[in-house]
């Protein structure tokens, strides 16, 4: 079996509808220059406050992918 290594980066991602939104978004964006995406473990949540409103939801996402030499 081949051993593998793997390196872990942490994005933050927004979105006006939801976490979940948030967090596609950080998948969505990473995906174009980070490859073999493997793990996204979401590390916490908040939002952002307008005018006693919440405006956006945000996400702190650790990633994981195949690190390559």
């Amino acid at each position: 079996m081949e051993e593998s290594v793997y390196k872990i980066v942490e994005l933050v991602g927004t979105s006006p509808l939801s976490w979940e939104d948030a967090v596609k978004n950080v998948v969505q964006k990473a995906k174009g220059s980070l490859h073999d995406l493997r793990v996204a473990e979401v590390s916490e949540l908040d939002v952002k406050i307008e005018g006693g409103e919440v405006v956006a939801y945000r996400a702190k996402v650790k990633l994981s992918f195949k690190y390559q030499t």
